[in-house]
């Protein structure tokens, strides 16, 4: 499964490094390293939306707030 987190402008402000940092954890956590592969793109298009997370190319509005739940119900629950 790919996934990529935009680390541009907009979505830096809005807290993509917290959503990378968190989304490694959980990944690493999960021992899901040989399932999932983390990515990063300087921008998805989705700038007032964002911090935009792509799952196998459809594109996700994820916070620092809901990432947790973002992992449990479109990462891990679909490996």
């Amino acid at each position: 499964m790919k996934v990529t987190i935009c680390i541009g402008s907009s979505c830096h402000l809005k807290g993509s490094r917290q959503v990378v940092e968190a989304l490694q954890n959980h990944v690493k956590e999960a021992n899901l390293q040989d399932k999932v592969e983390l990515g990063g793109a300087f921008c998805i298009g989705n700038c007032q939306n964002g911090v935009s997370v792509t799952v196998d190319g459809v594109v996700h509005s994820v916070n620092p707030d809901n990432v947790d739940s973002f992992f449990e119900n479109e990462i891990k629950s679909k490996v």
